[in-house]
């Protein structure tokens, strides 16, 4: 068994995806499916049932998973012990914030040649949690939080963008309108994965005469872009930086769908000159 098994075992358990996972730990989804079978062979369990449409922990793996994240965080302790003092900040988002947050990093780490600067992969509840019990010095999120000793700071605005496949019958019109997307299905995953996305669309529809029409949530191990190509008369909301690749945008002519995006910090957080540097880079990248 060795430790970046434990990783891999962990994403897959978080993102119940093996592509996610692999996107989410930088490597290729057959590699870390190899590495996943060898933790399995060596264990002697079946760690998730898997299937076309879905990856399902077993019991062992519920049993496993506190027991790897115990042991991925006393390695980091390892490393943070022997890690020499100086300036240091970990930033934590997904990967869909990484190329600004990257952008922002350089550029603080360049104003501040001597910091150390860690950018961490987590999901939504998990950015939050790190900030609020100290393991990371604040959190990208979309929309906000309302938590006892956490501050929210927003940074920029996101427009939502719309997509529907090439066949889609309003694709490639440049004025389409909520009320012409109501006769056709939305396609979203499961409200309890993208809050965010449902309460702006909710939102966007509250004052019109006709709300959404919902098709089949998206299956936490399929894209949008597969959903649309499978169902051409649908069309669905994707967050800024979504690969668009094989389908139509659409552009809205009465209205934009727009979301915040915030850092999450401490109340108690001290501004530094480098955590100012690496906030003010994030207002600007």
């Amino acid at each position: 068994m060795e430790l970046r098994q434990l990783t891999y075992f962990v994403a897959v358990c978080e993102e119940l995806s093996f592509s996610r996972a692999a996107a989410r730990c930088f490597i290729s989804q057959s590699a870390i499916s190899h590495q996943i079978a060898r933790l399995e062979h060596d264990l002697g369990v079946q760690l998730f049932e898997r299937s076309t449409r879905s990856v399902v922990p077993t019991d062992a793996s519920t049993r496993l998973l506190p027991l790897a994240k115990q042991m991925l965080g006393l390695e980091s302790a390892i490393r943070a012990s022997i890690r020499t003092t100086g300036p240091r900040i970990r930033l934590t988002a997904n990967m869909s914030f990484a190329t600004r947050s990257l952008t922002a990093i350089a550029g603080a780490r360049e104003a501040h040649p001597g910091a150390e600067i860690e950018f961490v992969i987590k999901p939504f509840r998990q950015r939050v949690a790190a900030v609020a019990d100290g393991d990371c010095d604040l959190a990208l999120i979309r929309g906000s939080v309302q938590q006892a000793g956490l501050i929210v700071e927003q940074l920029w605005v996101e427009d939502l963008t719309l997509a529907a496949a090439p066949a889609h019958p309003l694709a490639g019109r440049t004025d389409v309108t909520l009320s012409e997307l109501s006769a056709y299905p939305l396609l979203l995953p499961p409200e309890s994965e993208q809050v965010l996305i449902h309460n702006v669309i909710r939102a966007a529809f509250a004052d019109l005469p006709v709300g959404p029409t919902y098709g089949p949530p998206i299956p936490p191990d399929h894209t949008a872009t597969m959903e649309l190509i499978n169902h051409p008369d649908a069309w669905t909301a994707l967050y800024a930086n979504s690969s668009t690749e094989g389908i139509a945008t659409l552009s809205l002519a009465d209205q934009r769908l727009r979301i915040p995006v915030s850092a999450v910090l401490r109340a108690d957080t001290r501004r530094t000159p480098i955590l100012a540097t690496l906030l003010d880079g994030l207002h600007g990248a």
